[in-house]
């Protein structure tokens, strides 16, 4: 899995004008799935965000979780992180898990978090629209697959 953190202010997504999902502060995840995840990907993922400690505290270091700010996640199926550039100008996707598979890892990752953290998401394949206030900005890119070589 591939996945972006952002700590946000706030974010929302919204599909057709209408606004399915929005957090106040906590994470926005944009998360891509491969063929080759595994539930460890998704243990290690889940333990590692809820776990993540890049909010400030009261010395101003980044040194809280998530879950100590009582803070919230928005999580967004994002296909395009496995896009190779490599050839040509137009990305190809073809590392991308399958829809069925990564639509179900997807749904399974949303599913496990939320049982350490409050959890709202996007809708699996569906055109939407992401508005977000980063904070810092501090982004993070997760990929389990260095997790995986060296388990």
């Amino acid at each position: 899995m591939k996945i972006v953190i952002q700590r946000v202010k706030s974010a929302s997504v919204s599909i057709d004008g209408v606004i399915k999902g929005k957090i106040n502060q906590g994470f926005l995840l944009l998360v891509g799935v491969e063929d080759a995840d595994s539930n460890f990907d998704l243990d290690y993922a889940v333990r590692k965000i809820a776990q993540m400690r890049i909010f400030s505290d009261e010395a101003d270091k980044m040194n809280l979780s998530v879950q100590d700010i009582q803070g919230e996640i928005l999580s967004i199926s994002q296909f395009t992180l496995y896009a190779e550039t490599k050839k040509g100008n137009r990305p190809s996707f073809s590392a991308t898990g399958k829809p069925d598979f990564a639509k179900a890892m997807y749904e399974k990752f949303n599913d496990s978090l939320a049982q350490i953290v409050p959890v709202k998401a996007g809708v699996f394949g569906a055109d939407m629209q992401v508005e977000l206030i980063n904070d810092g900005p501090v982004t993070i890119i997760l990929d389990t697959k260095e997790a995986r070589k060296n388990a």
